[in-house]
């Protein structure tokens, strides 16, 4: 991956039309749900996909579950940028 499409803590993350955080309440867990395929997804990043709305950059999402958890940002937003340069390989994250 070349540094211009490396993710960075300004980047504002969004779903892709079509895809959508989604309660399964037969397995009771929560999925991302695309077009014609489904992601099973950790409770870590349906924290951080609850605040994927399109405006918040990478560096508020980190900010924000920083602050509620009482951790430092810097770490989660390492985490944070791994975890969404993975879904947006996937194409169910957009920046």
């Amino acid at each position: 991956m070349s540094a211009m499409n490396e993710l960075t803590a300004s980047a504002v993350p969004r779903l892709p039309r079509g895809v959508r955080l989604h309660f399964d309440k037969v397995r009771q867990a929560h999925v991302l749900l695309a077009p014609e395929r489904a992601f099973n997804i950790g409770d870590t990043a349906v924290m951080v996909l609850k605040l994927v709305d399109g405006s918040r950059t990478i560096a508020s999402i980190a900010a924000e579950l920083a602050a509620q958890f009482d951790v430092d940002p810097a770490v989660i937003e390492r985490d944070i940028i791994v975890m969404l340069g993975d879904l947006r390989g996937k194409r169910v994250v957009e920046t």
